[in-house]
């Protein structure tokens, strides 16, 4: 291996005990360079799908019922109503009407 990129491409070795057996496993980049599994804040309503904010229904500071209606989202040629999943207040709104999002954006921070 004269070249250094080849060697830092080999995976590492790492060992574990299980059972007081010892193994031995490859550690890849890619294992290393993964994204950490982050719990869901249930604060923070995020987009399950792209899409476009079509029209928004709450202000900040609006207290809101569980069910209520929050904003529309238009993905797909299909108008998603998205509601509150609980009774709160908002905090903080993310975006605003014909903001195109992508998955997973913050759109609605609840106090």
């Amino acid at each position: 291996m004269d070249n250094p990129q080849e060697a830092s491409k080999k995976p590492r070795m790492k060992s574990l005990v299980i059972d007081g057996s010892k193994y031995k496993t490859n550690l890849t980049t890619k294992f290393e360079n993964r994204v950490k599994y982050e719990a869901p804040n249930p604060k923070q309503m995020k987009a399950f799908i792209p899409g476009t904010v079509a029209k928004i229904f709450v202000t900040e500071g609006q207290k809101v019922k569980a069910g209520a209606r929050l904003l529309i989202l238009e993905a797909m040629k299909m108008k998603n109503r998205i509601e509150a999943p609980f009774s709160g207040k908002i905090l903080k709104i993310h975006v605003k009407e014909g903001d195109i999002i992508p998955k997973n954006h913050l759109i609605i921070e609840f106090e």
